[in-house]
């Protein structure tokens, strides 16, 4: 038996059996990691409004041969985002975080890209707690999820020649991953058609840092494409519909 003391995010929580609940959990160590705590749902003392979303904790972790579940054995609060869950924007954009962590985030990932996925997760939890919950803070944060979980869109250059626009508009194209010039755009079918100033406000929504943000030029038309653009690229590489997908879209 091998035991991991680390820190979490719960991602997800189903109850299983009369008593014990599984979790899916992201750690720095690993990415996602699936895990039971026996007993949670019947004791009050051992995980008392610990396994809670948008908790932040510090968990023990027994992990035995690679066929058995993990089992969780201890959760400790380190921070809780309270205020996602007594704001109705916040926490339809929380919950759709964790469910496209959920659904993207990689088992047994490196180290290095475990930790810089956790921490981007809690720095989009802050976000969400600190900034007004709307449709732009949602097209950043998804498009920085997507860029830390290795789906980053080309947003410069034509995907398959390399050549820069010369043209106010370009064509995306979602499959190849990003915008395409003309001669390369002949050959393809499915096309979105989007400003340059788009994409080039969407690249410094990557490159800025987070209390740089404020002064991203993303508003008005641009949103409403970056949003069209944004949704169509996350919705190809999900390839389901998120659960919690209405019930944000009704509450922004």
């Amino acid at each position: 038996m091998v035991t991991m003391r680390t820190q979490a995010l719960v991602l997800r929580s189903v109850d299983f059996g009369e008593s014990d609940r599984v979790l899916h959990l992201l750690v720095p160590e690993s990415g996602r990691l699936t895990v039971i705590a026996k007993g949670a749902r019947r004791s009050v003392k051992r995980f008392s409004g610990t396994l809670d979303y948008f908790n932040y904790l510090a968990v023990q972790i027994d992990r035995r041969r690679s066929t058995v579940m993990a089992r969780l054995d201890q959760a400790t609060l380190i921070r809780t985002y309270s205020s996602l869950r007594s704001d109705p924007k916040r926490f339809a954009l929380g919950c759709y975080l964790l469910e496209l962590l959920d659904r993207l985030a990689p088992e047994g990932a490196g180290r290095a890209e475990a930790r810089q996925l956790f921490e981007l997760a809690l720095a989009s939890l802050e976000m969400i707690a600190t900034w007004n919950a709307d449709v732009r803070l949602r097209t950043l944060l998804e498009l920085r999820l997507l860029d830390g979980l290795g789906l980053r869109p080309e947003l410069r250059s034509c995907v398959r020649c390399g050549r820069a626009p010369e043209t106010p508009e370009v064509d995306f194209h979602v499959a190849e991953g990003g915008p395409v010039c003309g001669a390369c755009a002949a050959q393809l079918q499915g096309l979105i058609r989007v400003h340059l100033g788009t994409l080039r406000a969407l690249e410094q929504g990557l490159r800025f840092a987070p209390e740089q943000l404020d002064r991203l030029a993303l508003g008005g038309a641009t949103l409403d494409e970056a949003r069209r653009l944004i949704e169509r690229f996350r919705r190809f590489h999900v390839g389901l519909a998120l659960k919690s997908e209405p019930f944000l879209d009704s509450a922004l």
